[in-house]
Formats: structure tokens, C-alpha cells, sequence
């Protein structure tokens, strides 16, 4: 391909990108991946994950990862619908399961709700506030189509890489080496990175609004940061190597947004709020 036909599939790629509109932002986000061509993928290797892992069932905390989920999905479709996308979850499986492995202390999320914790995230989530807390986050991710998002620019970065590859073409190997390794680190660190940053202050946003809205007093997730800034012993890299916010500046950004997530919940009659 030539170089001008790159640069126009670059462009072309770019400026049709911000493509869907964020329901509870209303930014337009970098997004060309629908959910037709994302969410059978996901599905299948959420199934997969569970095959090879060992799933909890029918105990105390496997309820209550099945019971939060459904109430933070049910708070999510009253937002939606109230903000005037109606269907906007109709391609969405919701599946909330708990997989034994204590020594994983996380929890994650697949395009189109399918939603997983591992055991060893629970002494951490401690109470029930704690799990709609986490929860909250990664029903958040599903719903702002992070996934989705994450593949468009990595797919921008790719072609960004080709169009520079054949800019370079015609310089000696050590120099188009060079210019290669410094693309590399400058699109991982100056906008991948960042852009994973951006997502988990997002769904950070969004799901305090969400547990708030389905009861949950939404300022206890920054005490459940606090605990896992001491599950971590604070070895965390510095934020700009990270793809998550440092613990500290997440608590700082819920205890400011927190009131605002009870406002929220209150258009929906929501006046108290869970704290155990």
C-alpha cells in the first residue's frame, strides 16, 4: 500500500472513531467496534475462563456476587432508561460469578456483562457495600464499552505503526529501529496507558452512581481503596507506568464525587443508603 493510501486510511480511521455516544457522559468515544462483532467473542472466552477455572456455587458469597450484580444492573437499566436509552443493554447477558483462587485479588469485566470476581478479592470487598463497590466499577466498564474502546485504538495504533514504517522506509535500518522504539514508547506511554487511566476514573464515576442508585452509600468505595492500598503493601508503580489511577488519587476522586452519586440516586427516590 502506498504511503498517501495509509495516510488516508489513518485519517479515515480517525476522524470516524468517536462514533458512539458514552450513555452517562455523553461524550462521543473512540469506538468502531460494534457489539455484534465484539460480544459473541466475549461470551466464548468468558465460557472458556470458567471451564478452566473452578466456579463457586451455592454458597454464602456466590449469592451475594449474583444478588449485587442483578441490583447494579437494575440500577444501571433505570438510569439508562431515565436518561432516554431505552434498549440500550438489549444485546447484553448479564453473568456474575465468583471463581476460587484466593490468591488473585481482582475482579474484571467482559464486553457485553459478563462480570467475574475471584475469591481472594472478597476479604478486601469485606462487606456487601464493598462488593457493589467493585461491582459497580465493572458493570460500569461493560456498559461505557470500554472493551470495545481499547480495541479501536489498538487497532489506530497499529495502523499508526504501518503509516510510519513506510514514511521510514527509505532511512538506514538503525535509524528506522530508532524511530520504530520511540513510536512504541511514545504511543504505549503518551496514549495507551493514559487512555486505560481515563477508563478506570471513569468507571470509578459511573459506578458510584450506580451502587448509589441501587442503595449503596457510594463513599465506601473509597474506604475499600484504602484497604486495598494496605492489602498492597503501597508497591504500586508510578502512575504514568500504570494503566490504573494511583489508589490515593482514586480515593481523593470518589470523596469529591460521592455527593453528587447520592444526588443522583435521590431522582430516583433513593434517600438511605447501605454502608455494611
Amino acid at each position: 500500500m502506498k504511503i498517501k493510501q495509509l495516510v488516508f486510511l489513518f485519517s479515515f480511521l480517525f476522524m470516524v472513531s468517536a462514533c458512539k455516544t458514552n450513555p452517562f457522559t455523553g461524550e462521543r468515544n473512540l469506538n468502531f467496534v460494534s457489539n455484534s462483532q465484539i460480544f459473541p467473542a466475549s461470551f466464548e472466552q468468558y465460557d472458556q475462563v470458567l471451564d478452566q477455572s473452578q466456579v463457586v456455587t451455592n454458597t454464602a458469597e456466590s449469592r451475594m456476587i449474583k444478588n449485587v450484580g442483578q441490583k447494579i444492573a437494575v440500577a444501571a437499566e433505570r438510569f439508562l432508561n431515565a436518561n432516554g436509552h431505552e434498549g440500550y443493554t438489549n444485546d447484553y447477558q448479564w453473568e456474575f460469578t465468583l471463581i476460587k483462587d484466593d490468591e488473585q485479588v481482582n475482579a474484571w469485566a467482559m464486553p457485553g456483562g459478563k462480570i467475574a470476581f475471584y475469591t481472594g478479592i472478597m476479604p478486601i470487598a469485606k462487606t456487601e457495600t464493598g462488593v457493589a463497590a467493585i461491582m459497580a466499577h465493572e458493570v460500569a466498564h461493560a456498559l461505557a464499552d470500554h472493551g470495545a474502546q481499547r480495541m479501536s485504538t489498538a487497532q489506530l495504533q497499529q495502523v499508526g505503526g504501518a503509516v510510519l514504517g513506510a514514511a521510514v522506509g527509505g532511512r538506514s535500518e538503525s535509524t528506522q529501529q530508532i524511530i520504530a522504539q520511540a513510536y512504541g514508547l511514545g504511543s504505549q506511554y503518551g496514549v495507551m496507558l493514559p487512555f486505560s487511566r481515563s477508563h478506570e476514573s471513569e468507571a470509578d464515576r459511573i459506578g458510584l452512581t450506580l451502587m448509589a442508585i441501587a442503595g449503596y452509600e457510594p463513599g465506601e468505595a473509597a474506604n475499600l481503596w484504602r484497604r486495598m492500598q494496605e492489602q498492597s503493601g503501597g508497591q504500586a508503580p508510578p502512575e504514568f507506568l500504570s494503566t490504573h489511577p494511583n489508589p490515593q488519587t482514586r480515593i481523593n476522586n470518589i470523596e469529591e464525587w460521592a455527593p453528587a452519586a447520592r444526588a443522583e440516586a435521590q431522582k430516583y427516590g433513593i434517600t438511605s443508603f447501605r454502608r455494611d
